[in-house]
């Protein structure tokens, strides 16, 4: 793996975690909307070739440059999907979105979660901005041996 293979990697998950955070925060400020429906969102693993793959092949005699194929790894943002739990049933008779029986749903959004849940994206971005910042160093540093 290269330093622009680190590189791509680090930005991907800089994008998947930001929009991750952006959900997130559209569930916490929407907590006190009625029929409001808590949206999740979903990180797809990018794979790449497995650790015990690559030993199978150097075992084969096959590792060399071009054997090893993508190594790249890492995350990407995969969209959406909803909360499947209802929401609380509050009695709100004039309420423009009450039914026959004057009941509305509340939010489903749990602040907790949310808030947690930010809490974590937050991290991962701050984790993969650091990454980053390594691996910039790591390129700096290369080209300094070159001299």
């Amino acid at each position: 793996m290269g330093i622009l293979d680190s590189m791509y990697i680090g930005s991907n998950a800089l994008k998947a975690h930001s929009a991750r955070l952006d959900v997130h925060v559209k569930n916490i400020a929407n907590i006190d909307t009625p029929n409001y429906v808590r949206k999740i969102p979903v990180l797809n693993s990018v794979s790449g070739d497995s650790f015990s793959m690559i030993m199978n092949n150097m075992q084969d005699g096959k590792f060399g440059l071009s054997s090893t194929g993508a190594l790249q790894g890492g995350v990407t943002y995969g969209g959406i999907v909803e909360d499947p739990t209802p929401g609380a049933k509050l009695y709100k008779p004039g309420h423009p979105d009450a039914d026959k029986n004057g009941y509305i749903r509340a939010s489903n959004v749990t602040a907790i979660t949310d808030i947690a849940d930010a809490m974590m994206a937050q991290r991962a971005y701050e984790a993969n901005v650091a990454v980053m910042g390594i691996t910039k160093a790591m390129a700096q540093r290369a080209t300094e041996i070159g001299k």
